[in-house]
C-alpha cells in the first residue's frame, strides 16, 4: 500500500545541506514530519513550520513508520541503524526505512538483512542532483530493495526527486550511485584542465562554455560547476570530503570485485591532495583552484 500523509509519519535524520530541503518538501505535502540532526540548529528551518525535534535517533524512530536517513559518511549510517541506541533497536515492526547517504553497498545489504530479521522494510536510495535538485525537488533516485517496499515509499520519494528508479535488490541503489560517481570523477577533473586551458590561452572563460556547452562536452559538471569555476564560486553544493568518501568506497567496491578503476584512483589522488591543501570544505568545483596551482 502507497504511504500518504494520512498513514505515514516520517522521520528524517540529517538536515544537512541536501537534508534540510528533501525533509522541507516532505513537510510542506503535509506528511507528519520528525527531526534529528547532530546540530539542532540545522534542523531550526524545519521546527519552525512545525516539525516535531527528537534529541535521539531512537526517539525518531520510536515515533515514525518512515525512516529516511541522509548523512556523512558510511560509519555514521551504521551507528544511525545498527549502533546502541541506533534506529533497529527503536523501530516498530511494519515500519520503513530509507537510507539516502551514499554509502556502502554492503553496508546496505547488511542493515537490509537486519532490518528484514524485525519486520521493517529496508531500502538504500542515494541521490545525484546536488543542493540544487534537492532545493528544486529534482534529484535522481537509485533505490535497492523489495519492489513492494519500493511502491509503498515511492509517493515520498516524488516529492525529493523526479528520475526515480528502482535499481535491484539491496545495494543496487548503492552501487548505482557508485557509477555515477566514477563519471563524475574523471568528468569534473576534464572541466577543470578544460578551463584551465582556456585561460591558459586567453580565452574568455563564459564565451568558451557557451559555445561547447551545447555540444557534446555539455553537462552538469561543465554547464553548471564550469559556470561556478569561471565565477570563482567554490562554496559547497556538495563537499570535496564527501566526494573522496565516495571514490573510496567505490575503489574499494572495486577491489572486492577483483577489477581496477585507474582513472577514479588518479580523480581521488588529486582531490586527496587538494582536500589535504585546504580545499575539503569546497565544493567539487574548487578543484579548479588545484590546476590555477600548478
Amino acid at each position: 500500500m502507497a504511504l500518504s500523509k494520512d498513514n505515514a509519519v516520517v522521520g528524517f535524520i540529517g538536515t544537512g545541506i541536501m537534508g534540510r530541503s528533501m525533509a522541507g518538501h516532505i513537510q510542506a505535502a503535509g506528511y507528519p514530519l520528525h527531526v534529528y540532526n547532530r546540530t539542532r540548529a540545522k534542523a531550526e528551518p524545519l521546527i519552525a513550520k512545525g516539525a516535531i525535534w527528537h534529541d535521539t535517533v531512537a526517539g525518531v524512530a520510536q515515533a515514525c513508520n518512515v525512516i529516511i536517513t541522509i548523512v556523512g559518511y558510511p560509519k555514521d549510517v551504521e551507528g544511525v541503524y545498527l549502533g546502541k541506541g541506533g534506529v533497529l533497536e527503536a523501530v516498530k515492526r511494519g515500519s520503513y526505512i530509507v537510507d539516502m547517504t551514499t554509502s556502502s553497498p554492503s553496508l546496505a545489504q547488511k542493515i537490509y538483512e537486519a532490518a528484514r530479521k524485525k519486520g521493517v522494510s529496508s531500502l538504500d536510495a542515494p541521490v545525484s542532483g546536488g543542493d540544487v535538485g534537492a532545493r528544486d525537488a529534482k534529484l535522481s533516485i537509485m533505490v535497492g530493495g523489495d519492489k513492494e517496499a519500493f511502491e509503498a515509499v515511492k509517493p515520498i520519494f516524488q516529492l525529493m526527486g523526479t528520475n526515480i528508479v528502482l535499481q535491484g535488490g539491496a545495494g543496487a541503489g548503492q552501487h548505482t550511485k557508485m557509477v555515477n560517481q566514477i563519471v563524475i570523477a574523471s568528468t569534473i577533473m576534464g572541466v577543470a584542465e578544460g578551463l584551465t586551458y582556456a585561460n591558459r590561452v586567453g580565452l574568455d572563460i563564459p564565451t568558451v562554455l557557451d559555445c561547447i556547452g551545447t555540444g557534446a562536452a555539455g553537462g552538469f559538471q561543465l554547464n553548471v560547476l564550469g559556470r561556478k569555476m569561471a565565477g570563482r564560486d567554490f562554496a559547497p553544493g556538495f563537499f570535496v570530503k564527501h566526494f573522496i568518501k565516495d571514490m573510496d568506497i567505490a575503489l574499494e567496491e572495486a577491489k572486492r570485485a577483483s577489477f581496477r578503476l585507474p582513472g577514479l584512483k588518479l580523480s581521488r589522488d588529486q582531490f586527496a591532495d587538494f582536500a589535504k591543501a585546504g580545499g575539503g570544505g569546497d565544493g567539487t568545483q574548487g578543484i579548479y583552484k588545484f590546476y590555477e596551482k600548478m
